[in-house]
């Protein structure tokens, strides 16, 4: 019997904690599914899930970030239409100018209020828990 696994992966929501009304990087993605996404990707084969959050940080948007704190697992086995993943979704800050990387074609700074479309896999649900979480203090379920 052969069994199959979820992937790991980690996103990351980073706030510019040096500008006015701390808004988000997110990245245009290079390749499918096209459209923008929070920076992160896939957790490598004997890296922990911080370890990978700040490794994708800096690849994706060239800044250093500081972890902030672990936000939420989401699991739905949709939410990438490429294979079934399960995200663990780190906050975190920065400071400085990101620039584009890896496999980002651009990138974006945006406030909550002011996000572009499409946004890639389950994003638009995580940004939508994360507004709810940042202004009223509630967690998803």
């Amino acid at each position: 019997m052969t069994y199959r696994n979820p992937v790991p992966t980690v996103d990351i929501i980073i706030e510019l904690s040096d500008r006015p009304h701390r808004p988000i990087i997110l990245i245009e993605r290079l390749n499918p599914p096209f459209g923008w996404a929070i920076p992160g990707g896939f957790v490598d084969y004997g890296e922990s899930l911080e370890t990978a959050a700040v490794r994708e940080a800096l690849e994706e948007t060239g800044l250093s970030i500081e972890l902030i704190e672990q936000f939420h697992v989401y699991s739905n086995p949709e939410r990438d239409a490429r294979k079934h993943t399960i995200s663990t979704v780190f906050l975190a800050t920065a400071t400085g100018e990101p620039q584009a990387g890896d496999d980002a074609k651009g990138i974006g700074i945006f406030p909550l209020w002011e996000l572009p479309t499409p946004l890639c896999f389950d994003h638009a649900q995580i940004m939508q828990d994360y507004r709810r979480y940042r202004d009223y203090g509630i967690r998803p379920r």
